[in-house]
């Protein structure tokens, strides 16, 4: 009887790890066929929760004002993230293409650089007169400018190739951002209970990384997208060519811990002082001393929220590291995909330790 016992229980755990096996199966199957879904969305979908995390304290304030209207206060955060964010970034996207390809025919072409490749050369040559440092080598801007350039066209003619996919990812993101600011909450509780983390640690995670991606996107990349703006009008008003173009150069450079956009001012500088114009070189480079140079002492403790801060070199690695990955949106996909994994540092020690006791 006992054995008749042991071989029905038996059996029945068999059974039930087999339908637990069966149902792993299925729902990998499922995430599986649901990422391929919704993959051409995915960057869309992406940005639209980082977006909806900065603009959180906006919506926050809209619900004030329409006191509790979900749907309407989600329609104005939407709005607002357009008019401040997706407009400008569309037209600049524009402008630095056009710039881009404008420079690279130049340079390719016309041998745009050939003057200030002759004036540097001549330069350095000068200082084999009054050095014994042996210094027999040439510069050649053509080839190295003209190389830099068609690696910016390449990542940027991405975003041009299909105009119907590019207005459809827009359209995704906007759609997804207005229901994220609506029902945000209920996707949130929705994942908390389908985690198999304890709750305090879901919200942990939560909390932390709405921190991380405020403290990158508020932090360090709006000191980088301020100095890069004012590198572009430094640039326009003393004369540098295709200052749109430089200054979102600038914006990468102002990352370079303690060099920052004197990686971009500087040689804008020299390419004023070989071209004949010293007072322009001048005044650029009090401009970038005080309106560029001195913005990081005064805008960043201002910017930056308190809490979880990554290194500037490190946010400069994951943006490299990100555009070369993601494309152009990998600007802003690799300092938060980097956030990620330092939250999840941060929440690891915890989890273990109790997994161990």
């Amino acid at each position: 009887m006992r054995n008749i016992v042991s071989d029905i229980i038996l059996d029945n755990m068999t059974h039930q790890k087999s339908e637990l096996y069966f149902l792993f199966i299925l729902l990998f199957g499922m995430f599986v066929l649901t990422f391929f879904i919704f993959k051409p969305f995915l960057y869309a979908l992406i940005l639209a929760i980082v977006f909806a995390t900065v603009f959180s304290k906006v919506h926050k304030r809209f619900l004030v004002i329409t006191r509790e209207s979900k749907g309407l206060s989600a329609f104005l955060s939407t709005v607002t993230v357009l008019i401040i964010v997706v407009v400008p970034l569309s037209f600049l996207s524009v402008k630095i293409f056009q710039e881009t390809t404008q420079l690279y025919s130049s340079v390719i072409d016309n041998g745009g650089a050939i003057t200030i490749s002759r004036n540097l050369n001549e330069t350095i040559q000068s200082f084999t007169k009054y050095y014994s440092v042996p210094m027999d080598f040439t510069v050649d801007i053509n080839q190295y400018l003209g190389q830099g350039l068609n690696w910016l066209i390449q990542n940027f003619a991405g975003l041009f190739k299909n105009v119907a996919k590019a207005m459809m990812g827009i359209f995704i993101f906007l759609i997804a951002l207005f229901y994220l600011f609506k029902d945000g909450h209920k996707l949130k509780n929705s994942i908390v209970v389908a985690s198999p983390l304890q709750d305090i640690y879901d919200e942990l995670i939560f909390k932390k990384l709405a921190l991380a991606i405020n403290s990158v996107i508020k932090g360090s990349l709006a000191v980088a997208i301020v100095q890069g703006l004012l590198t572009a009008i430094g640039f326009y008003l003393f004369g540098v060519p295709n200052p749109v173009l430089w200054g979102s150069v600038a914006v990468v450079a102002a990352l370079v811990p303690n060099i920052g956009t004197a990686l971009v001012v500087i040689p804008a500088i020299l390419y004023l002082y070989f071209t004949g114009e010293t007072i322009s070189a001048i005044g650029l480079m009090l401009w970038g001393l005080t309106a560029v140079g001195l913005i990081d002492n005064f805008l960043g403790p201002k910017l930056a929220e308190r809490g979880m801060m990554v290194h500037p070199f490190l946010i400069l690695l994951s943006i490299l590291g990100g555009i070369s990955f993601f494309g152009p949106l990998g600007f802003l996909l690799g300092p938060i995909t980097l956030s990620m994994l330092f939250v999840l540092l941060e929440i690891y020690p915890a989890i273990s330790k109790k997994n161990e006791c």
